[in-house]
């Protein structure tokens, strides 16, 4: 792969890291997995085709970082959100078996 199509790849994953990026927003991580997949084929690729990045593809890189780092956070967010309904709903189960049980 030459160094032009190295940084085609990877100006490639980092559209699809933006598009990680707002599906990770929208709480889609079944599409982000898909994208991530993708996204990891072309970052692998880029990473075999030449020994040191240059300069562009290290600015590329570090976008691409920047947004894995934000889509993460995004979905490690929701993660806990989720984790506190089911808590929130455990503890309405147990209250109602609780007074159910005194009625």
């Amino acid at each position: 792969m030459s160094e032009a199509s190295v940084v085609v790849a990877l100006e490639r994953a980092l559209r699809l890291s933006q598009q990680l990026a707002q599906l990770a927003d929208a709480g889609d991580a079944v599409a982000a997995v898909a994208l991530d997949a993708e996204r990891r084929l072309l970052l692998r690729a880029a990473r075999t085709a030449t020994g040191s990045p240059a300069a562009a593809e290290r600015a590329l890189l570090a976008q691409i970082a920047a947004l894995n780092d934000c889509a993460l956070g995004r979905l490690e967010h929701r993660l806990r959100i989720k984790a506190r309904e089911l808590d929130i709903a455990k503890t309405g189960r147990l209250a109602v078996a609780a007074y159910a049980a005194t009625g």
